[in-house]
């Protein structure tokens, strides 16, 4: 059973999430917030596995709703999607930043949300390839950028660096591995090694790190 919290400030919004939640046997409703401080207050007591986090909302917004959620130690088994108006919002990256496993439009299809909601259940990253690059693309092209290198970037071989680079592309296992020469298995051991190595949650933060070490052009 997938657990999973919705936080949305619109009544109506919210109620529909918990309505399409509660509909499927695989799923139940860990609770639901109208604001981000009793988001995190009921992701501390209920430890759901899914957060669907609104990123505008009262008292706190999701996105720090989102960076106290994934900072608790005992929350290391809880993934949280942050929802928005538009698939570029100006918020999505400091909410991929932040922790986020991804990002959903508030337009998204019912089925799509619920297959969305099993995948970063499992671990994944709620990031197409697609969506990674256009990103990463608006965001590594601001004028303020300023890379930061990741503190365990050194501890990456030359090709688990070149790797990384290539996640923050938005290149996924079977891209990789046509792009080195490689079979998939190995692009994915590569992956699973710098994720380990620099301690990234999901393959989103892959993509984080990767940007702000200045691996990804933009």
């Amino acid at each position: 059973m997938i657990r999973v919290l919705i936080a949305d400030d619109q009544d109506l919004v919210r109620l529909g999430l918990c309505a399409l939640v509660e509909s499927e046997d695989d799923l139940a409703l860990a609770g639901e917030a109208a604001d981000g401080l009793r988001a995190v207050e009921l992701a501390r007591r209920e430890r759901p596995d899914v957060v669907l986090m609104d990123i505008r909302m009262p008292g706190i917004d999701g996105i720090e709703a989102t960076r106290r959620i994934v900072a608790d130690p005992e929350l290391t088994g809880t993934r949280v999607v942050v929802l928005t108006t538009f698939e570029l919002d100006e918020y999505v990256f400091d909410a991929l930043r932040h922790g986020a496993s991804g990002f959903l439009t508030k337009d998204t299809r019912p089925t799509e949300l619920l297959r969305a909601i099993r995948l970063v259940a499992e671990g994944e990253a709620l990031l197409s390839p697609s969506v990674t690059r256009r990103v990463v693309r608006e965001f590594a092209t601001r004028p303020s950028r300023v890379p930061r290198p990741h503190p365990r970037l050194d501890t990456l071989t030359d090709r688990e660096r070149q790797v990384v680079g290539l996640v923050g592309e938005g290149l996924n296992n079977e891209e990789i591995a046509a792009r080195l020469v490689v079979s998939p298995a190995t692009a994915r051991t590569h992956v699973s090694r710098a994720m380990g190595k620099l301690g990234a949650r999901d393959r989103a933060q892959l993509v984080v790190f990767a940007y702000q070490s200045g691996l990804v052009s933009g």
